[in-house]
């Protein structure tokens, strides 16, 4: 039986988070790393919030990698297998490629912290939004983002599931383009609570910010294959997964093109390692033959091992 582990990205975490894990002393000891690297205490972030502290771009990213690598980390003392391939989502291909091997787990840290203070600093607060466009197909929000772009940015940038497409740009823009995908059919076009435009081209600046960090950071071949955001593809080399790393923070997540490709290899079920469910559910609505689910607590860690078994 072929497996897959998911990472979950931003938008999955919350106050109380890794409640779900018990008193795990793994779980606790990945977030004190993390606190370590940081210079500030992420498990009692996590643990009190308040949740608007949690949705801060700054605090999200290292909470959710340090989340998706406590769980690997906890699934692995469990007995649990490598999986036959990896992949996660904008940010949770960290925590995919910390639990192949190719990143420490220290410096995926510092990426990340990096990765968030420039995403965060390229679009002034306000001037870029995000919004996601529901019962509409590809082309069509295509079509929709270049009618509506006047001069401005405004694109797809993450692809989560058939007729499940977010746009991001500057929120004049954004909101345009949600009108026009309304008037192509689209059930529901909403504007999504976030701090900055993930993905599109105008993060470029944070891109370029990113790649001066990551050559700094020691990568290795992955143990099992990652699949990338920006292709579906899985890479080798030390140089191929850095330059990967730097074109997703302004390229398009092509997550619907990542699960297609696991079950092409074979994969039969996909587990989201990590809290929520997000993955799983898109997993479902890509290709309803792969089963799998959320590990999210000590349950369903175990119930994922007596399917595997």
């Amino acid at each position: 039986m072929k497996f897959a582990l998911v990472f979950p990205g931003q938008g999955s975490q919350s106050v109380g988070m890794m409640n779900g894990y018990g008193e795990s002393s793994i779980v606790r000891a990945t977030f004190d790393e993390a606190s370590a690297v940081l210079g500030r205490d992420l498990w009692r972030m996590v643990m009190d919030g308040p949740a608007e502290v949690l949705s801060q771009t700054i605090n999200t990213q290292p909470l959710m990698l340090a989340a998706g690598v406590a769980v690997f980390r906890l699934w692995r003392d469990r007995g649990g297998p490598f999986p036959a391939v990896a992949a996660g989502h904008s940010l949770g291909e960290y925590s995919a490629l910390v639990a192949a091997g190719a990143l420490r787990f220290p410096d995926a840290v510092e990426a990340v912290q990096l990765r968030a203070q420039a995403m965060q600093e390229a679009v002034p607060q306000g001037e870029g939004a995000m919004a996601a466009v529901l019962g509409l197909d590809d082309d069509a929000v295509r079509s929709a983002c270049a009618e509506a772009a006047q001069g401005q940015v405004v694109e797809p940038v993450n692809f989560n599931a058939p007729s499940q497409v977010v746009i991001a740009g500057h929120a004049l823009a954004v909101a345009r383009a949600a009108e026009a995908a309304k008037a192509r059919g689209a059930k529901r076009a909403v504007m999504l609570p976030v701090s900055a435009p993930f993905h599109c081209s105008l993060m470029a600046p944070a891109a370029a910010r990113l790649a001066t960090r990551l050559e700094s950071i020691p990568v290795s071949e992955p143990t099992f294959p990652v699949l990338h955001n920006v292709d579906a593809l899985p890479r080798g080399d030390a140089r191929a997964i850095r330059a990967a790393l730097v074109r997703q923070a302004h390229s398009p997540v092509l997550w619907v093109d990542t699960i297609r490709a696991m079950a092409h290899m074979g994969v039969s079920h996909v587990f989201e390692a990590g809290p929520g469910k997000v993955l799983a559910g898109l997993t479902k609505r890509i290709d309803g033959a792969l089963q799998g689910g959320g590990i999210v607590d000590d349950a369903s860690l175990q119930q994922a091992l007596a399917t595997l078994q």
